[in-house]
Formats: C-alpha cells, structure tokens, sequence
C-alpha cells in the first residue's frame, strides 16, 4: 500500500508500506522532485544492463530525505512550512517514508533503527530550522 500525506495540494510525504507489492517498476514521485523514489519487483534471471551516470548539472533547493524503518514503530508529525502541526502518521518495520515538504517530527513509539537518505552535502544545523511542538 502507498500512502500520500498532503496539505493544500502540497505533498508532504509518501509512505510505501512494507507490504506493498507489484509487478516490475513504479516511480512515486514526480520528475521535477529532487530525490527520486521507486520500487522494483524483477524475477529470477531479469538483467538490468550495466551503465554509469552522465554528469549532470542539478539545483537543489529543498532538502527532501527517505527514511527506511529497518526496525520498530515511530510516530511521524507533520507541519505545514509555517510550523503548524497538521497530522501523525505511524511507520513501523519494513515501511519506507519519503518526506518532500512541509515540517516532520518523530517520536519512537518502540525501539527503533531507521536508514536516512539524502541530499549532500552535509551544511549541518544551516540546513534546517527547530522548533518545539
């Protein structure tokens, strides 16, 4: 299953459940989105040709990170760019979250290990702004 979280047709994130399942490949995001998130199911045998990547000039403007929940359940709130809180949602174990827009939050509801992907490089604190709940 796929989850789309929005706020006045602003995509705040997607959330790809563990159990989501289909043929082949599928992209979740739009083109323009700095970071590109997609699924792939390929049987036994199915080759994908080598290839490198071309060298591209790109302008990111907006950070966006996926987190993958290797273990546990974490409660997700989320902010509208202004810090109002909007939703929470529940990842748990398996659950992949692609945070596009808007302000997140985390509590872990268990213990957790999560994966965090994202746009370098690393500016540190300049790349974000707290705030308190």
């Amino acid at each position: 299953m796929v989850e789309k979280v929005e706020h006045n047709n602003a995509l705040l994130a997607i959330i790809i459940r563990s159990n989501y399942q289909k043929e082949g490949i599928s992209f979740f995001t739009p083109d323009d989105f700095s970071q590109q998130l997609g699924y792939m199911n390929r049987k036994k045998g199915y080759i994908i040709d080598p290839h490198v990547h071309r060298l591209v000039e790109r302008k990111v403007t907006l950070t966006q990170e996926v987190l993958y929940v290797k273990t546990g359940k974490v409660l997700v709130n989320f902010y509208d760019n202004d810090k109002n809180y909007l939703e929470a949602r529940i990842i748990e174990t398996g659950d992949v979250i692609l945070l596009a827009d808007g302000g997140h939050g985390f509590e872990m509801l268990e213990d957790s290990e999560m994966i965090e992907i994202k746009q370098g490089p690393y500016v540190g604190e300049e790349d974000k702004v707290r705030f308190k709940h």
